[in-house]
Parts: C-alpha cells; structure tokens; sequence
C-alpha cells in the first residue's frame, strides 16, 4: 500500500491505492507535463556509456530498438534490474526464508486477514472489490506445491480460509497464482556518473508489510527534491548522486533490519515447524494493548525518515 499523504493538496482525495493503480495514476498525470514522455512495450536492454559516464540506455520496443540519450538515468526497474546488472553494481544479499504466491479473490468482508499453520502462511489484503491474498511458502517450495496440483493447492487455501471455499474455484489455473520469488538484498552504492538506482533496483525489500513501493516513492520524492534544480541548470555531478544514497540508506537499512528481524525470527521458524507456532510475546502485548500496533505499522509505512515534496508543482504550457 501507498502514503499519498504528502502529494500536492489537490492529490489527496486518494489515501491509499495498490501499485499498478499508483503507476497508472503517475502515468494519467504525468501526460499534464509538456516534458513527459511515456513509452510503453519499451524494455531497456543495455546502458550507453561515453567517457566513463551513463549517457543513456537502449530499448526494446515493438518497432525495434531504440536508443534514449539523457543527462542522467534513473535505475527504477524493479528487483530483477537490468539497469544495475548492465552498470555492474555489487549487492549485498541478506537472504529470504520464503516465496509469496500472489492471487485474487472476490471478498465480503473489509478486513484484512492474516493466518499461520505449520509450515505455511497466508495474509489477505482487502482492494476494495477482491482479496488480494499472499500465500507464504518456505523458500524454492514452489515445484512441490505445483507438483501436488492445483488441487490440492486449493484445499490449502481453504484450510487457512474456509471463507473462501465458495470462491477458491476461481483459481482455475496456475496462471491464475503469480510466484514473488522474495529477496532481499542492497546496492553497496547505488551510483555512478550519470546514473542513479532507486526503489528495489538499489534495495529490493521483503514483502513483509508491503512497504516496497513506499520506500521506493520516498527515494524518487528525494532524488526529485535533490535533482530538480541541477538538472534544470544542466549541472547534476556526482555529489547530488552520492547525497540521495546517503540521505536514503539509513531509512532503508532500517526497514530491512526490521523485515529481517520477522523473517529470521517468526516466519523462518513457522514455515519450517511441524506444530502451529504460538504468537510471539510482542503479539500477545498488541493483544492487550492495542495503541501498542501503531508503533510497528508507521515504522514500517511510514519510516523514520518520511519525504515531502519540495519542488515546485508548475505545468508547462501547452
């Protein structure tokens, strides 16, 4: 889920969206802006080098191969970065203890819904109209789970909601369950002349508390807050580069630390038990003291280092 809290006023009659409708929603209003320039069906291939400095990328496109010059590229393409693999960057992998099955279901209900049995995991986020459910299964266990059948994957489901047993049918093929093979992981510098990885291409993070995507805004409203006057003066250098890495590796450590924490000490140890595990003690003190789930929720939604947007909102003339 998205904080849109911190958009310009007239953005704000939207609080919370899913990814591919926030990426729509850029889209939509980027097209305001006489600059703004979308290419769809368009996958970058490779970067343009001259002189030691990223001048640009190549692409993919229906109508054959495109090269894009610019004054600084921006790796924000996702966990499986081909930007940062072209670019070389060293990560640093801090591992993951399971993968996510992703599928929709229609829902009747407005909360959202977590359960854990031994071995397996699933947490259900409402979307308004549907489920959008994460079924959590120790780490390279997808074969076995296809290999027992959509079947019996179904009656899984079931066991860990039996509200579902009216909808699971809708599961008609594993085209229907996407596999979100987790990592976690982080450029040791997410830089170099003419070119900078934001969101998971510099950090990809745990799907624990779906914070990707937040982390990943945050890191454009601060690159954008950084860059906007030098690219506008044409005179973006290294230090602006190395100042939005180093304003933003302290909030992304520290969430990854916090994932990390979970994975490693509650989900690693469930999926890997044979008997339903108890709740942990910090669950059972958020069960008589309520106010006290707050503290994790922001942490992890909003971070310790939230950005707002300081540039200046001025469309261009059309």
């Amino acid at each position: 889920m998205i904080d849109l809290t911190h958009l310009p006023t007239r953005c704000k009659y939207i609080a919370l969206m899913p990814q591919w409708d926030f990426l729509n929603f850029v889209a939509q209003h980027g097209k305001r802006y006489r600059a703004f320039d979308l290419r769809m069906r368009a996958e970058a291939t490779d970067i343009v080098e001259q002189g030691g400095r990223v001048v640009g990328v190549r692409a993919r496109t229906p109508d054959g191969e495109l090269t894009i010059r610019a004054a600084l590229v921006v790796g924000c393409d996702g966990r499986h970065s081909t930007v940062r693999e072209k670019a070389g960057f060293i990560s640093d992998d801090y591992g993951a203890p399971m993968d996510v099955l992703w599928f929709r279901l229609p829902h009747r209900q407005t909360e959202t819904f977590g359960h854990i049995e031994a071995g397996t995991m699933m947490i259900m986020l409402n979307r308004g109209d549907y489920w959008q459910c994460a079924f959590i299964i120790p780490k390279g266990g997808i074969d076995r789970v296809r290999a027992a059948g959509l079947d019996a994957f179904r009656s899984r489901v079931v066991t860990m909601s039996s509200d579902l047993a009216d909808r699971v049918g809708q599961l008609r093929s594993w085209d229907d369950v996407k596999l979100l093979s987790v990592a976690v992981d982080r450029l040791r510098q997410w830089w170099r002349p003419g070119l900078i990885c934001i969101g998971d291409a510099a950090h990809a993070m745990s799907p624990i508390g779906g914070v990707g995507v937040n982390l990943a805004i945050q890191d454009a409203v601060a690159a954008a807050n950084r860059l906007a006057a030098p690219l506008k003066s044409g005179t973006v250098g290294d230090d602006d580069l190395r100042a939005i890495q180093a304003r933003r590796t302290l909030p992304v450590r520290f969430t990854q630390a916090l994932q990390l924490t979970m994975q490693n000490r509650i989900i690693g140890p469930a999926l890997a038990g044979t008997q339903r595990p108890k709740p942990p003690l910090l669950f059972k003190l958020f069960d008589l003291f309520p106010v006290l789930r707050r503290v994790p929720a922001r942490l992890l939604a909003v971070g310790i280092r939230p950005e707002h947007i300081h540039t200046p909102d001025v469309l261009s003339a059309k």
